[in-house]
């Protein structure tokens, strides 16, 4: 079986969730004993191990939604040798849904986040949203089989997708690397990034996009004891608008209290999980997250969450015992900021118990969130589309 993963982000080109999913899913897929062929299809340069794909040159000044689906219309040209081809968010669903129709292979998609679940796009992208959105519409519609990051993923893909067969719809949760992520004390390097590792403090991770609930954190840190921390690893804004909206309030919140710290970067591994390591609790203030990887990355990390309880966020945050839930509601953010702020202060408040829900939540993203899994129940899923070609 010779699967073709298509792919927007491949490292070293990795900024978001699904990028950091697709690493590990094909790391873990070429690791399988008697496992499929893989081969990489990527946006941007030529990788040693990737096929890369640059725009095409006569789209170089196009909107971007068009030259992703150009780059696309070169990438299907190329998977002409693969058995089915597995595409990961809407800027490869093209290529997949391309492919399928020239070469007569099945294309399995992941469903990593919906554009109709991200309205705010259409404000920053215009008619490349409706570009994005069209894609995604009928690359689901066509699919041979679509698979869900989490049960909260699949309910939001029937939802804005009636038309799918149910049974086409598939859950194969997110994981995470437990060895590539782990408990790290290295005081030393929290120290460099600027931060206090002696005095307790809240962590947040993550692009600045409305997506991720970064001005909603920094509506409830006005609400933290002054004596902790709040430390930001925000980077990759989705606008310059809204980078210097997240600008604006942290030099306000700076002004007004110390410990706040905003590291504009994607931090590296060897840097970010000893950051992780030292907090006291780790944040999540989305206000969309089909899953969000980086609540199994703080877990993992044996660090407390306090993440909001919307999409599949619910399904990897324990509440009570891994971390602590805040309810969202989007008519209402005063009384969600007031909750993160409550919440969050809790734990800060009690490091004991912040510490206990953390090593509950490494537990059980060992017991539950590997790779090997979830690469063995994909092929199954490659299996048995294959199987119905027949």
């Amino acid at each position: 079986m010779r699967i073709g993963i298509v792919t927007r982000e491949w490292p070293p080109d990795v900024y978001g969730g699904a990028g950091v999913h697709v690493e590990h899913l094909v790391a873990a897929l070429r690791s399988l004993p008697a496992g499929p062929e893989v081969d990489v299809h990527c946006f941007g340069a030529e990788r040693a191990d990737a096929a890369g794909y640059a725009v095409p040159a006569g789209l170089a000044g196009a909107n971007g939604a068009l030259q992703a689906l150009g780059t696309d219309v070169e990438i299907a040209a190329a998977l002409g040798g693969a058995d089915l081809v597995h595409s990961h968010t809407w800027y490869a669903n093209g290529a997949g849904m391309l492919a399928a129709l020239v070469h007569g292979i099945p294309h399995v998609v992941t469903a990593h986040s919906l554009e109709p679940r991200r309205p705010w796009k259409a404000d920053q992208l215009g008619g490349g949203y409706r570009l994005s959105s069209w894609v995604e519409r009928t690359a689901y519609l066509a699919a041979d089989a679509v698979i869900a990051v989490s049960h909260g993923m699949r309910t939001d893909v029937l939802d804005a997708y009636p038309e799918l067969d149910p049974a086409r719809v598939h859950v194969v949760g997110n994981g995470v690397d437990a060895d590539a992520y782990r408990p790290v004390h290295a005081p030393d390097v929290v120290r460099g990034l600027g931060v206090d590792p002696d005095r307790p403090y809240a962590l947040f991770v993550g692009r600045i996009t409305r997506q991720k609930g970064v001005m909603h954190l920094l509506a409830a840190a006005e609400q933290l004891p002054p004596d902790v921390g709040l430390v930001l690893c925000a980077g990759a804004a989705d606008t310059p608008a809204e980078r210097q909206q997240v600008a604006e309030a942290v030099a306000e919140l700076q002004a007004r209290r110390s410990g706040v710290v905003w590291i504009e970067a994607m931090l590296p591994r060897e840097q970010l999980v000893p950051l992780i390591t030292g907090a006291t609790v780790f944040v999540v203030p989305s206000v969309y997250e089909p899953l969000g990887i980086v609540n199994l990355e703080a877990a993992a990390c044996g660090t407390a969450v306090v993440a909001s309880a919307v999409g599949g966020i619910p399904e990897v945050v324990d509440d009570g015992r891994t971390g602590l839930l805040v309810p969202y509601d989007e008519h209402d953010p005063a009384a969600f900021a007031a909750g993160l702020a409550a919440r969050t202060g809790e734990l800060l408040a009690d490091p004991q118990r912040a510490s206990a829900m953390g090593a509950a939540g490494r537990e059980r993203v060992l017991a539950e969130f590997g790779w090997a899994a979830i690469a063995q129940r994909t092929t199954e899923i490659y299996a048995a589309v294959l199987a119905g070609r027949r």
